[in-house]
C-alpha cells in the first residue's frame, strides 16, 4: 500500500461525523430520524458524492455510495455500519465502520480505479433501538426481513409515533410489492471492540469468527418476610439469602466453564428492602452468552437445575423466566479465510476472537457472507464520550478491510 495516513484521514473524518448530533455533556447523540441524525445522512450523503460515488438512499433512510464494478455488475461487494448512537455515546461505535468504508472506497478507487464489482459503503440507519423500541431497523430492511405491523404502533419516550418520525425525515415503509435485493454476495463490518482484550494483547486488528448466543432470565424467589429480631435463624424463610446462595452457585459453574462463557446477574432488587426485616421477595437477572448453542443450553439448563435445588434447600419458591434465546452467528469461513491472508501479507498485528456484543452484522450473516473486524477500544470503553483508539489501530482496521475489499471486489 501507498503511504497515505489512513489513521489521520479516518480520525478526521470521525470528528467531522461526531459534531452532527453533538451532545453538550461531551459525547454524540444522534436517534433514528430526528434532525441531527437527518444532518448526519445528508452531510454523509454531500461527502460521498463529492468523492465520486453514485448515492442512493432506500425508503426507510439507509444511505448508499457505490462504486460501479466494469464486469459483474449484478454483484455488489457491502460495507458499512450504523449511523445512530446511544445517549451520549462516542466517536466510534457505529460511525467508524462507515468512514473506515468511506476511506476504503477513495483509497481503491484512487489506487485501482473501477472494481470487477460494484463496491457499495452504507450508513445503515438504525442499530442501537435508543429512540424506539426496536433494533436494527435499518439492516433488516435492507434484508427484507422487517414488518411494518412491528413499529406501526410505536411511539417515542416523547409520545411522537414511529410513522410520524419516518415521515418527517422524508422517508417511508419499503412497498410490500418491492424485491429484495438479490446482488449482494458478501457484508463487511468494521467495528471497535467495545472490550479490552486487543488492547491488553497488544493486537491492532480482531477477526471475528462467531457473534455469541446470549441466554437472559429474570429469576424471583418468594420467602416470607418477617420481623428481623424474633425470628430464629432456623424459622427463617429468607429470599435474600437464598438469592445470595444461588448467585454464587452461578459463578462457580461459569468459572467451571472457562471462557469464552460470560455469566453476569446484573440487577438485583428485593422487598420489602427494609433494615430490620427479613427479605420476602428477591428477583434478579442473568444473562449469558457463548459462541456454540449447544454449550449455552448444557450451561443454562444446569445452572437452572442447581437453583431449582438450592431454593428448595432453602425452602422458598423460585420461578425462573427465560425472556432471551438467541443463537450464536458464525462468520463466513471464506472471508475469515481472506481476512487472516490479508493481515498476514500485510504484516497486520492481529488475532482470532468472537464477538460478546451484538453487531449489524448478526442479522446479515444467516443470509449474506459476512465478515467483521474489531479495532481495540482504549481501556474497553464503550457507548461512552470517552470511547478512543489510536489513529494507529485505525489505520490498521482500515488497511485490513482495504486488502479485503481488493480480494472480493478486484478479482
Amino acid at each position: 500500500m501507498s503511504t497515505f495516513d489512513f489513521g489521520q484521514e479516518t480520525e478526521k473524518l470521525l470528528k467531522w461525523l461526531g459534531e452532527f448530533g453533538k451532545d453538550p455533556e461531551g459525547g454524540v447523540s444522534r436517534f433514528l430520524y430526528k434532525p441531527e441524525w437527518t444532518e448526519a445522512q445528508r452531510n454523509l450523503e454531500k461527502y460521498m458524492r463529492q468523492a465520486g460515488f453514485a448515492v442512493h438512499y432506500d425508503d426507510v433512510g439507509n444511505l448508499f455510495g457505490r462504486l460501479e464494478g466494469s464486469t459483474y455488475p449484478e454483484e455488489t461487494i457491502l460495507t458499512g455500519s450504523h449511523v445512530d448512537t446511544v445517549k451520549n455515546g462516542g466517536l466510534y461505535d457505529g460511525q467508524f465502520g462507515i468512514i473506515a468504508g468511506i476511506v476504503a472506497l477513495e483509497y481503491l478507487k484512487r489506487e485501482y480505479g473501477q472494481p470487477l464489482r460494484n463496491i457499495e459503503v452504507v450508513s445503515i440507519a438504525e442499530e442501537e433501538g435508543s429512540r424506539f423500541p426496536y433494533v436494527y431497523w435499518g439492516v433488516k430492511n435492507i434484508l427484507g426481513i422487517a414488518k411494518r405491523e412491528d413499529v406501526e404502533n410505536m411511539v417515542d419516550f416523547d409520545g411522537i409515533p414511529f410513522t410520524e418520525a419516518m415521515r418527517k425525515a422524508g422517508f417511508a415503509f419499503r412497498p410490500t410489492e418491492r424485491a429484495v435485493r438479490k446482488d449482494l454476495k458478501a457484508f463487511l463490518e468494521v467495528h471497535v471492540e467495545q472490550g479490552g482484550v486487543l488492547e491488553i494483547e497488544k493486537k491492532s486488528v480482531g477477526i471475528v469468527g462467531h457473534i455469541v448466543g446470549q441466554r437472559r432470565f429474570t429469576i424471583e424467589i418468594t420467602g416470607q418476610a418477617n420481623h428481623a429480631g424474633t425470628t430464629p435463624m432456623g424459622y427463617r424463610k429468607d429470599a435474600l439469602h437464598a438469592a445470595s446462595s444461588i448467585i454464587c452457585a452461578i459463578m462457580d459453574i461459569t468459572k467451571g466453564y472457562g471462557d469464552p462463557l460470560v455469566a453476569t446477574v446484573g440487577k438485583v432488587e428485593i422487598e420489602p428492602n427494609i433494615v430490620n426485616v427479613v427479605p420476602g421477595k428477591a428477583l434478579f437477572t442473568l444473562d449469558a452468552r457463548h459462541t456454540h448453542k449447544d454449550v449455552l443450553v448444557r450451561f443454562t439448563e444446569e445452572v437452572t437445575a442447581a437453583m431449582q435445588e438450592i431454593a428448595s434447600q432453602a425452602g422458598v419458591g423460585i420461578h425462573i423466566d427465560m425472556w432471551m434465546d438467541v443463537d450464536p452467528v458464525p462468520m463466513d469461513t471464506g472471508i475469515v479465510e481472506i481476512m487472516k491472508q490479508q493481515c498476514e501479507k500485510d504484516g497486520l498485528s492481529y488475532k482470532m476472537m468472537h464477538s460478546g456484543a451484538g453487531h449489524d452484522s448478526q442479522i446479515m450473516a444467516p443470509v449474506i457472507p459476512t465478515g467483521m473486524l474489531f479495532v481495540p477500544s482504549h481501556k474497553g470503553l464503550s457507548h461512552s464520550p470517552l470511547e478512543y483508539t489510536d489513529p494507529r489501530d485505525l489505520a490498521q482496521g482500515v488497511k485490513a478491510l482495504v486488502g479485503v475489499l481488493y480480494e472480493l471486489a478486484y478479482k
